[in-house]
């Protein structure tokens, strides 16, 4: 299963930390967005493998958007659809 990574606000991405490939553990940041001159790292919930990466450094992210994806450490393939 597929976990999607999301905006929780609109935000500018500063700097992104993965490549699809990469293995993150659970707590591991992600994305560095800024908002209001502040910088908040996105974390993930769960272990997994990154399957693609959504948004560049410079994009502009509203709430909700998805900006990486992962699959499960038991998936080896993404979901179809």
């Amino acid at each position: 299963m597929a976990e999607q990574v999301r905006a929780e606000m609109v935000a500018n991405v500063l700097k992104v930390l993965v490549s699809a490939g990469d293995d993150v553990a659970a707590g591991d940041a992600v994305v560095i967005l800024e908002s209001m001159k502040m910088e908040i790292p996105v974390l993930v919930e769960a272990p997994g493998r990154v399957w693609a990466v959504d948004v560049q450094e410079g994009d502009v992210v509203q709430e909700g958007d998805v900006m990486v994806e992962l699959l499960a450490p038991q998936d080896s393939e993404p979901p179809l659809g």
